[in-house]
């Protein structure tokens, strides 16, 4: 099993573009000017212009994208849309990554700052996949089948596109392993073992049928009778966001308020989704929550940005809570500042396109693939 697997990591790398400080004419700006600048550059873009914003995103971003939703929706945009010029995918690297995949060839995705980036994507290396694929053929272990959760580099998600595998997000992630197992015994996960086991356990897969790979160890850490005898291969992998989530935090809202549900997002760990009452995508948590009764009280687990917006726009009907007291920011996405996006704009006004991101051409055939078969998984 080998491949021509280009050893790109950290957002592939910042040499795909030409990364620039941000001008210290656009730092100590009002909120109010920004504002009505952002605004001004947008009309004069017109129809050029998508704005796209992962939910999240902070508020003094969001409200100036033309779409707003998770990974999986914000991917259909791309093909919904083939005749604007500029993509400004205020998210994080491997979202804009996979923008450019999906986009025509003549439209150009920009990601306002190149600083936003993803830790768990981090967490799979290139090299350290090939290396694990070359070391289950070592064990005699066929019948793999490589699914690559969207936060991953796109090296890695043309690997898998190669090998005949897909890339899935938390909204399709159960179809995606029923795809998977028509095609093969067994499933290699990558790079969220918390999303591949709290998807496969809620499938009926049991715990003693799934193993975690550490790339950072021969052979994962692993036997070739537990590989063996397993369904689910899950990579050493996790989101530092979503892992701040815990059973206690659970168990003490519960005590604060009786008639409390509880939702969370999968990337949570196993016993935390044991614990809530609901677990599922940020469209699905968006769904839930909305839709339910007046007067209902939630605690959601997930990214604070969605959970704030959550509770102002659903108040006083409904009572949203974060799970985490304190907040779980993603500070990455954060990165993304209304500075930032404003910079971006006036720059295509002047003619000038700034941190472009743009996937090597050798990697695109095979992470298209990949792409494609996860837009049509049903």
């Amino acid at each position: 099993m080998t491949s021509s697997l280009p050893l790109l990591t950290e957002f592939e790398k910042e040499s795909l573009s030409e990364r620039q400080a941000l001008p210290q004419a656009y730092l100590g700006l009002s909120d109010a000017e920004m504002d009505t600048r952002i605004a001004a550059a947008r009309a004069k873009l017109g129809d050029r212009l998508m704005i796209l914003g992962h939910h999240y995103q902070r508020d003094e971003v969001i409200k100036f994208a033309d779409h707003t939703g998770d990974s999986y929706s914000l991917a259909r945009q791309i093909t919904y849309n083939p005749d604007v010029d500029f993509i400004v995918f205020c998210g994080v690297h491997f979202m804009a990554e996979s923008a450019d995949v999906l986009c025509e060839s003549h439209q150009q995705v920009i990601l306002p700052d190149l600083a936003a980036g993803c830790s768990m994507a981090d967490m799979a290396e290139p090299d350290q996949l090939e290396t694990c694929w070359e070391e289950l053929e070592q064990m005699g272990v066929s019948g793999v089948v490589p699914v690559t959760y969207i936060n991953s580099a796109a090296s890695i998600k043309s690997y898998v596109g190669e090998w005949g595998g897909t890339v899935c997000t938390s909204s399709n992630a159960p179809a995606t392993l029923r795809w998977a197992f028509e095609r093969g015994d067994k499933v290699l996960f990558l790079p969220d073992q918390h999303l591949g086991r709290n998807t496969a356990y809620k499938m009926g897969i049991s715990l003693d049928q799934m193993v975690v790979w550490d790339p950072n160890e021969i052979f994962g850490g692993l036997n070739p009778d537990q590989v063996m005898s397993a369904k689910m291969i899950l990579w050493k992998g996790h989101c530092s966001v979503h892992t701040r989530f815990s059973t206690n935090q659970i168990k003490n809202l519960r005590q604060q308020h009786p008639d409390v549900r509880v939702i969370v997002h999968p990337e949570v760990p196993f016993e935390v989704v044991q614990e809530a009452d609901e677990s599922g995508s940020t469209e699905h948590i968006i769904q839930q929550v909305s839709k339910s009764p007046v007067g209902s009280i939630w605690a959601v687990g997930t990214e604070i940005h969605l959970v704030s917006r959550l509770a102002e726009q659903l108040a006083p009907e409904r009572t949203v809570l974060s799970l985490d007291q304190f907040g779980c920011l993603c500070s990455t996405m954060f990165r993304v500042s209304p500075n930032h996006l404003l910079w971006i704009l006036e720059e295509l006004l002047a003619g000038r396109v700034q941190n472009r991101i743009a996937v090597p051409k050798e990697q695109k055939h095979w992470n298209k693939i990949a792409l494609d078969r996860m837009l049509s998984i049903r």
